[in-house]
């Protein structure tokens, strides 16, 4: 078991991220972070005494700012705020998805500008710890004071109420703590609010959407370079001198990893004179296209590890002198989000599109370079791969329509007081398909790229991608007949989102 993280408002990464929501990593407050959540926690308290309106603390909430609740009703509205919020809809949220929602959430209260106190980020974390996971659906949220709808449900557990899933059961909240050896929660004024307000659900699924975006590209360029080498096309589009003289980042990584792929090749050799002067796009351009995705996915991995460590409440509560400040502001609103989670679509969306004119290419009779019509042992009597492009057509059809922007739309909400919302997890959820899409796209090259290598034997590529596709030969048999192709590509995909292909490519 690796050592509990310590959860602190600043240093977490999406990696640790990840290793909670996905490798049961335990979670813990960080002393001094619970130092900054008392002393955060006092303003409230002396706001309270003073009997000072403050957003959320001692009014109601939206539209509603203006009332004013009562001393001897504070409690009761923390437990309004979340039982009125919790209006999810959909399928739940992935069980990974929902502890990286507590993980980041617990993250940004620990912080120490909520003013809520270090028992709630506690709590959130024996949730993890215990395994108690909320079932938090996935629709609702339109990203303006963050994801209400679906924190609403995660929240619901800790008083009791809800439903969590504990050791793979169903149960309502108050058994799912039971059944952890945990006890709800009593909320104090503005903490039921603090635990609504962020962008936690749609930051945990972008957070794992483009780790797993990262490996894909990673995985592209190996597959990439076997589809090069199948269809005997030329690695010069790939020379140091191309990429330097334009400068762009991403591009000069991808044709240097692309390069080392191909570097000493007996099946390059074998064609080294042919007369070709250059490759289609789909292959000449690959550092050009993975690289834009690689930028692209560097741009998003800051804006989300900058919003995993960020202060994303309101009001937010600020300790100093003369008793500190209450301010309100606008951090929930999640278009920063909305923004790297479209980008972050419409780049994989080019990265399945070249992966499909690459596999178009490996199948096509009139464009595989002598290879046997859609890969397949006896053209005719035997399909080969004739469907499994139609499939990843399809698939890269549905990207391209996934990929118009969410964070172009408005509605306004709340009376018209959330007059400009983000649209931020409509946004994550349409990446989580694309995703899914994607890498089922690669996958199909992997199987098309593989079967075409086996038929240019006794020629080999170089040793890394020998290595990478006994990786991949593994898990897919030779195509010695037409056999069901969907375990195939279900075997394939997985290998692309594992990490597998380009760690063998080493």
């Amino acid at each position: 078991m690796s050592p509990a993280l310590q959860l602190a408002g600043s240093g977490l990464t999406l990696e640790q991220v990840a290793e909670v929501a996905q490798g049961g990593r335990p979670v813990r407050l960080a002393p001094r972070a619970a130092a900054r959540m008392r002393a955060s926690r006092a303003v409230v308290d002396r706001a309270l005494r003073q009997d000072a309106p403050a957003y959320g603390v001692n009014t109601g909430l939206g539209r509603l700012s203006d009332v004013r609740i009562a001393p001897t009703r504070i409690r009761e509205l923390q437990l309004n705020l979340l039982r009125s919020h919790a209006c999810g809809v959909g399928d739940p949220l992935p069980n990974d998805v929902v502890r990286a929602m507590l993980v980041l959430r617990a993250n940004s209260l620990a912080k120490g500008f909520s003013g809520v106190r270090p028992a709630i980020v506690e709590a959130l974390c024996a949730l993890v710890n215990r395994d108690v996971t909320p079932r938090v659906p996935s629709q609702g949220s339109v990203g303006a004071s963050g994801d209400l709808a679906p924190l609403a449900h995660l929240a619901l557990v800790l008083i009791g109420e809800g439903e969590a899933e504990v050791n793979g059961r169903r149960l309502p909240g108050a058994a799912a703590l039971k059944a952890a050896g945990l006890k709800p929660l009593t909320l104090e004024a503005k903490e039921g609010l603090s635990l609504l307000n962020g962008t936690q659900a749609m930051l945990a699924c972008g957070a794992l959407s483009l780790l797993a975006a990262e490996r894909m590209v990673e995985a592209a360029e190996v597959i990439g370079a076997m589809s090069l080498e199948a269809l005997r096309g030329t690695p010069v589009a790939f020379d140091p001198r191309l990429q330097q003289v334009r400068g762009q980042r991403g591009q000069e990584i991808s044709a240097r990893r692309l390069r080392a792929l191909i570097a000493g090749s007996t099946i390059r050799r074998s064609h080294r004179h042919c007369g070709r002067v250059q490759d289609a796009y789909s292959l000449r351009c690959m550092p050009q296209v993975h690289g834009a995705v690689r930028d692209t996915l560097g741009f998003v991995r800051e804006t989300f590890t900058l919003e995993a460590n960020a202060a994303v409440d309101n009001p937010l509560v600020f300790p100093g002198p003369g008793g500190g400040e209450i301010l309100s502001g606008g951090n929930f609103h999640g278009e920063p989000l909305a923004y790297a989670l479209d980008y972050c679509a419409i780049a994989l969306c080019g990265l399945a599109g070249v992966a499909e004119r690459r596999l178009e290419r490996l199948v096509n009779p009139a464009l595989n370079e002598g290879l046997p019509a859609f890969l397949a042992p006896d053209p005719g009597l035997h399909s080969g791969l004739m469907m499994a492009q139609v499939s990843a057509a399809a698939l890269v059809a549905e990207n391209r329509v996934l990929a118009h922007p969410a964070s172009v739309d408005s509605i306004p909400t709340s009376g018209n007081k959330e007059d400009y919302v983000s649209m931020g997890m409509g946004a994550a959820l349409k990446l989580r398909q694309v995703v899914a899409n994607t890498a089922a796209v690669l996958g199909i090259e992997l199987i098309a790229a593989t079967h075409a290598l086996r038929l240019l034997e006794p020629l080999r590529p170089n040793r890394k991608l020998q290595a990478a596709l006994a990786a991949a030969r593994r898990a897919i048999a030779p195509l010695t007949a037409d056999r069901v192709q969907a375990a195939d590509i279900a075997a394939a995909r997985a290998l692309v989102l594992s990490g597998v292909l380009a760690e063998a490519a080493k």
